[in-house]
């Protein structure tokens, strides 16, 4: 439900946001008002700049779903960018969190297996210092509809760690897979 709810915001975000002439992200959606301008703000205030944030969210979850729509789009807003963070990168800390995420993506490990078993290899991994790694727990039973997610599993617990486009084949201990991880 939750990785749905996020296709939508996303889904939602390039329909009703997204500068497709020359990236990034308005503030007010394409149905709103005539406003003299439409502003696109780089800059993070007392809030984080909306285009790095959604710079960073498409990233993970192009990622997640190896979808290049929602990287590609991204993409664009980092181009839209680039010069901004250039020239005032202090201002720009959600912009350059989503271009060091873009010149080096997350490592993904997916989680498949029973529960009780499964949470265990997750406290495991949560009680280590990961920042670079997305980990993505699916109950043995649960199907995602999404490939990437969907990995067959045998035994109690398996582990897919993938880098890019590539996953590497199954682990089934716990110890494997953070000496992997840690590499």
């Amino acid at each position: 439900q939750d990785l749905l709810f996020a296709i939508d915001i996303a889904e939602a975000l390039l329909a009703r946001f997204e500068d497709t002439q020359s990236g990034g992200f308005f503030f007010t959606s394409h149905d709103h008002e005539s406003l003299i301008q439409r502003p696109k703000a780089p800059h993070d205030n007392a809030i984080p700049s909306g285009n790095g944030i959604a710079a960073f969210a498409l990233q993970r979850l192009g990622h997640l779903l190896g979808a290049a729509r929602y990287l590609q789009a991204a993409e664009r807003t980092l181009h839209a960018f680039s010069g901004d963070m250039t020239a005032n990168p202090a201002a720009c800390p959600s912009l350059l969190c989503a271009l060091q995420e873009w010149l080096a993506p997350p490592t993904i490990v997916i989680l498949r297996g029973e529960s009780a078993p499964m949470a265990e290899w997750k406290r495991l991994l949560d009680s280590r210092l990961l920042p670079y790694c997305l980990i993505i727990a699916v109950p043995a039973g649960a199907g995602s509809g999404f490939p990437m997610l969907d990995k067959i599993f045998e035994g109690p617990v398996n582990a897919y760690v993938c880098r890019g486009v590539e996953c590497l084949p199954a682990i089934n201990k716990s110890d494997e897979l953070v000496s992997l991880i840690l590499r």
